[in-house]
């Protein structure tokens, strides 16, 4: 029995080849944490979007004394705070120093990390020791520790809080990369590529790298969350983002005078942090779920 052209064509759709960006992202959207997570992520990016276009600095610092301490309501969803700010705004507004923070903090460690990493992996020896201990000796050292010092040395700002949470995350990043590139650095592609006389960075960055993204993807993902998280501990403690402005961990630390009277000036900025870090997590899941090889057909 003859079939149709059109048969033909839904056929050939049907069964054609992914790309490995597309099969990717076809089993990232059928994972349903990953789905959840992606829907979270795009409430709180809807967020920061209201903030850029409809929120000035003048609208969450300024507020009328009628309007302390207003429990939430229609016109103020998320209540108001000691100053009769909208605390609404204040939050939607601190979104834009978390996402910076997530963003900026995981963009340097995996830019530093991903080239140490590399480094360290490929060539071996002296440098590989000497990268390591390095590594090594920025992993013993406790995060918040270390944000606390090097804070207290270089002021409390967003761009030195950004520093600090990126100098915090890169050991992840080195370890990940290195054990990314001893796996791979004596497949047959690689020698075929040093055959043909391709330079070694060159090997790195086209070869190798690429073939070795997924972990360090998997990592990014579920650093970013951590990073916010931390990034918050430190402004709660005084030595991040400070008031006035709203970054999320300066909001519940300025609210905890009144968690006795007013509990929601802790709560919703605290639920923004656990919303923003569960949704990357979830995200991770599915990521590392999509690019593990055992589950590919």
């Amino acid at each position: 029995m003859k079939r149709n052209k059109g048969e033909d064509v839904l056929v050939t759709k049907k069964y054609a080849k992914r790309s490995t960006f597309g099969e990717m992202l076809h089993k990232l959207l059928k994972h349903k944490g990953a789905l959840v997570g992606l829907t979270i992520f795009a409430l709180i990016l809807l967020c920061f979007i209201i903030s850029l276009i409809f929120i000035s600095y003048d609208m969450i610092t300024i507020g009328t004394v009628s309007d302390r301490f207003t429990p939430p309501s229609w016109s103020f969803p998320f209540g108001t705070d000691n100053m009769g700010r909208n605390m609404m705004w204040r939050i939607f507004y601190g979104s834009r120093y978390s996402l910076a923070l997530g963003f900026g903090g995981s963009a340097i460690g995996v830019f530093f990390g991903v080239g140490l990493g590399a480094i360290a992996g490929y060539y071996g020896g002296v440098r590989e020791s000497l990268i390591m201990r390095f590594a090594d000796v920025l992993s013993s050292i406790p995060a918040m520790l270390f944000g606390i010092v090097i804070m207290s040395t270089l002021g409390s700002n967003l761009r030195n809080l950004i520093y600090t949470v990126a100098i915090a995350s890169t050991p992840s990043y080195i370890r990940i990369t290195r054990a990314s590139i001893l796996s791979l650095k004596n497949q047959e592609f690689v020698e075929a590529a040093h055959a043909i006389g391709l330079p070694n960075p060159r090997i790195i960055l086209t070869q190798i790298l690429p073939n070795g993204l997924s972990p360090i993807i998997v990592s990014f993902t579920m650093n970013f969350g951590m990073l916010i998280l931390a990034a918050s501990g430190l402004s709660f403690l005084g030595f991040g983002v400070t008031a006035p402005r709203p970054e999320w961990g300066a909001l519940i630390a300025g609210g905890r005078k009144y968690m006795q009277t007013s509990p929601y000036l802790l709560a919703f900025p605290g639920l923004f942090i656990m919303l923003i870090v569960l949704a990357f997590n979830l995200i991770g899941d599915g990521l590392r779920d999509a690019l593990d090889p055992k589950q590919r057909r």
